[in-house]
């Protein structure tokens, strides 16, 4: 633990020589770090999905200098110090954590969840949705709702009746589009898509990492495909569609797994 603190000071330190000497880093603002900061988070969860633990390590790194980054600007601006940060932090876990800090008994980490919800809302969360940030992606945000509204017992009892949903959603989606109401159709697509990522969660997978799968997987067999086309001295654009998919059902049998 000593290396630990040892290492976490040494960057604190950097990030302050940085501040006060280097002309970027002077001229930075939580504004002007918020995009990078995004990008930064993006970059961990490509490595993640690609198991590449040499770019989680870096890429934690990245994450680690941007909030010693914002906790200097605090402390600038008169906020909040770093101290306050990691204190802050300290005391939310110790308080959301009576099972291991207190004598709350719990039987597992279902029961963890639950009282995590119970507990944010004596804190004066007014909804058990209140935690979900407005600007997450669309899938990701789809399934930390159910996942919130799980906690108070709004779920489906078991993944045959969230199939049944998904098959609901579908012949409801069929309906409005013979009826080609844009708007009705948009809506339904919707309803079909949350409840298809409903049925992840049943299936214990992560629906945003299972279709970004997908989008690496159609990335690669595409360049696959070009570069195929290529050396027939050939461009996609003048292929029929027949002959494109047989070089991609080629490619399919060659690589199944990619």
């Amino acid at each position: 633990m000593e290396a630990v603190g040892n290492s976490f000071l040494r960057l604190v330190r950097i990030m302050d020589q940085l501040r006060e000497q280097c002309p970027w880093d002077r001229k930075q603002t939580i504004h002007t770090l918020r995009s990078l900061t995004i990008e930064e988070m993006y970059e961990l969860v490509d490595a993640i999905t690609e198991e590449d633990w040499n770019g989680i390590r870096e890429e934690l790194g990245d994450l680690l200098l941007h909030i010693v980054f914002y906790a200097r600007i605090g402390k600038e601006e008169g906020k909040f110090t770093l101290e306050d940060v990691i204190n802050g932090i300290c005391e939310k876990l110790i308080a959301r954590h009576p099972h291991i800090y207190g004598d709350i008994k719990v039987q597992n980490d279902e029961d963890v969840k639950r009282n995590w919800e119970k507990l944010k809302l004596k804190e004066g969360k007014k909804s058990v949705l209140s935690g979900v940030p407005q600007s997450l992606p669309a899938t990701v945000k789809a399934m930390r709702l159910q996942e919130k509204a799980k906690q108070v017992g709004f779920e489906w009892e078991n993944s045959g009746q969230v199939w049944e949903k998904v098959l609901e959603e579908m012949k409801e989606l069929q309906e409005v589009v013979v009826e080609n109401d844009r708007s009705r159709i948009e809506e339904e697509y919707g309803d079909l898509i949350f409840s298809l990522i409903n049925y992840a969660r049943f299936l214990q997978i992560d629906a945003e990492n299972a279709l970004e799968r997908t989008n690496k997987k159609f990335i690669d067999r595409f360049s696959r495909m070009e570069e195929k086309a290529m050396q027939q001295g050939r461009n996609l654009a003048d292929m029929t569609l027949e002959e494109m998919d047989s070089i991609w059902n080629h490619i399919k049998r060659q690589n199944p797994g990619s």
